[in-house]
């Protein structure tokens, strides 16, 4: 079951999309919307280390991903700047997907620009009327039925 939920997790968000990221500084939380990609049991963020969210994954890496009825738990780090060798493969895969905008909101040529990673622990998820609950650490996952029964008003 754990194999099915990545292949899942890979279908639903190996693209551009957006989360609510949940950090905390003190215990106080603080949340806003970012884009997102999910490759290989992580997301990957596009930012700058100078923004409030990295200082506060500085202090407190524990963070969350939500939206809708998905929700993720993850140790989150700034893994550097994208032109760093390290991120060579990443950066290619984050340009690409994020190609409508990735130049046109990011400077490459600013040294605080970075990637975070955010290596999943716990993530709730749904496709076609089956939920999963996975445990990354131990690779252990639960299969359920799921009806999103929530209506939505925009």
């Amino acid at each position: 079951m754990y194999e099915e939920g990545l292949g899942v997790l890979e279908t639903l968000f190996a693209r551009d999309y957006q989360f609510a990221l949940a950090t905390s500084n003190d215990n106080i939380p603080a949340v806003r919307f970012i884009d997102t990609f999910y490759d290989n049991g992580a997301f990957y963020i596009v930012t700058y280390g100078t923004s409030q969210k990295v200082k506060e994954i500085e202090n407190n890496p524990v963070v969350e991903l939500s939206k809708d009825l998905y929700r993720f738990t993850g140790i989150a780090r700034n893994i550097g700047h994208p032109l760093s060798e390290e991120n060579r493969q990443v950066r290619e895969k984050l340009i690409k997907v994020f190609e409508p905008w990735y130049f046109a909101h990011n400077d490459e040529n600013d040294e605080n620009m970075c990637y975070i990673r955010v290596d999943l622990k716990k993530g709730l998820f749904y496709k076609d009327g089956t939920g999963y609950k996975v445990d990354f650490d131990s690779k252990a996952a639960e299969k359920f039925p799921f009806v999103f029964d929530i209506i939505k008003i925009e």
